[in-house]
């Protein structure tokens, strides 16, 4: 599975903790490392192959790392253009949206931990997602939103409001693909529910070994799948039958791990047929749907009109080569005769990308690397300094080829250009790629590298796919790009 090293990654960071802690109020719950593996996730990490001679992609991308990464990287909610497409339960009931959190009549405290995590108007999605989660009674939701959209803080809105502080048992229930992205998540509940003390927070994973027979008395559990649903079938620490909220998070991510799905599915059924049910996916494939409608019944449902990227604002250009090497010096003659405020290059394997980083670096560019054997917060530091212009040069694999938004990156470079595993050319991560540039209504650059009659026959492939003619760069077009890039 895609997941396969992700999962290996989390079970042995999680057995390297020595202790976990974190809390809502002032009562602290510790939670130490098990021997044990979660059998959900527990998987061997395939060996990576070099291959720089065959088409093969050294760098796919792992969901759950880059939803974590996502989440690590945005400090604010992203401008989302996309239109948000609402389909009720009920065509007939009165479609509800708001445009101030104090139209939600929240209680006072939710209200100040909403302000206070810098939320001054509700998200797009939150406009209308809101209304529903906090309805009476309780209706259940199905949504598509991005990370950056505020969809977590939403979902953690309608926990926080649904939760009785009187009652000391748990009553929500949320369930994320991995560790860290329940911690993220838990830090979401931590911060809202700042002045909500008498609502606390527990965490269902592995490593926090409670002991047998007892109950817990937090009223909201955060954890992924395989430990949640031993707590509440194996271990008994939780009723579900007074479960009033289940949330299932990042369902797309879900799915792409061993047995998440159906773990997930037996928690389900073991809730009452009143308990309200909230799932969210940034995707909505068939085989995402299909799991949302076996876990959510008789749904409202939200989904975000796509608008395609557009390659009108990016001026695209190949330079012709025959050798590794000689794209190399190719690039130092395009940095030597235009200005460039920073620049993505992408290469196809990690090999390739370290180095090509060292050749620049040689150079005296100032040159960051970014690959998939980093850790997550490794891959979020390297993110934040190339953000601030510390390295104005970002070396990366395909690892970077989504959602990383950099005002002043003016030129994409195609060290490789993008195939699939068989050798085909990945339009989908051609399109990703160049879309790191030519953003926040600028113009932008993007110039391919071939050095091979295979590598121009992928580049005319990707041209007609496009239908956008991709132009070879001579000396003629260098004041044109200066234009562009500086």
């Amino acid at each position: 599975m895609a997941t396969d090293s992700w999962a290996q990654a989390v079970d042995e960071q999680e057995a390297a903790e020595e202790s976990v802690s974190h809390k809502l109020t002032q009562r602290e719950l510790t939670c130490t490392a098990a021997a044990a593996p979660e059998s959900s996730s527990a998987a061997a990490t395939p060996e990576v192959q070099e291959a720089e001679n065959k088409g093969t992609e050294d760098d796919e991308t792992d969901k759950a790392a880059q939803s974590l990464l996502n989440k690590l990287i945005r400090n604010n909610l992203v401008n989302n253009p996309n239109q948000v497409e609402v389909l009720q339960k009920d065509p007939n009931s009165p479609l509800y949206s708001v445009k101030s959190f104090e139209e939600l009549r929240l209680k006072p405290q939710l209200l100040q931990g909403v302000y206070g995590m810098g939320f001054n108007r509700p998200s797009k999605i939150q406009e209308t997602a809101l209304p529903m989660m906090l309805a009476e009674p309780p209706q259940n939701l199905i949504a598509q939103s991005q990370s950056g959209t505020g969809k977590t803080a939403a979902f953690v809105l309608a926990m926080l409001s649904h939760v009785d502080p009187n009652k000391t048992y748990p009553q929500c229930l949320c369930v994320s693909p991995t560790y860290e992205l329940a911690l993220q998540t838990g830090k979401v509940i931590e911060q809202m529910g700042k002045h909500y003390p008498e609502v606390s927070l527990v965490y269902a994973i592995r490593g926090n070994k409670l002991q047998r027979g007892m109950k817990l008395q937090e009223q909201i559990v955060i954890g992924t799948p395989g430990t949640m649903l031993d707590w509440c079938g194996k271990f008994k620490f939780i009723d579900p039958k007074k479960i009033m909220v289940f949330v299932l998070d990042e369902a797309d991510v879900m799915i792409a791990t061993q047995g998440h799905q159906d773990q997930s599915i037996r928690i389900q059924r073991m809730l009452p047929k009143n308990c309200q049910m909230l799932l969210f996916s940034a995707t909505f494939e068939e085989t995402v749907w299909s799991f949302a409608q076996r876990i959510v019944p008789d749904p409202n449902i939200i989904k975000l009109k796509r608008e395609e990227e557009t390659l009108d604002t990016i001026k695209q250009y190949y330079v012709l080569c025959n050798s590794r090497e000689e794209k190399f010096h190719s690039l130092c003659n395009i940095y030597g005769a235009i200005t460039i405020a920073q620049a993505m290059i992408f290469c196809h394997t990690r090999k390739t990308a370290g180095w090509l980083a060292g050749e620049l670096s040689r150079e005296d560019h100032q040159v960051a690397l970014l690959s998939g054997e980093m850790q997550v917060e490794q891959r979020a530091a390297v993110i934040d300094r190339f953000r601030e212009g510390k390295e104005k040069v970002l070396v990366t694999t395909n690892v970077c080829a989504r959602g990383i938004d950099v005002e002043q990156v003016s030129v994409v470079i195609n060290f490789d250009l993008p195939v699939d595993k068989d050798g085909n050319p990945d339009n989908e991560t051609y399109l990703h790629r160049i879309g790191r540039t030519g953003r926040f209504g600028k113009r932008g650059l993007a110039i391919n590298m071939v050095d091979s009659k295979m590598s121009m026959n992928i580049l005319n492939r990707i041209q007609e796919h496009f239908s956008k003619k991709i132009e070879k760069l001579d000396t003629d077009d260098l004041d044109e790009i200066e234009k562009i890039s500086g």
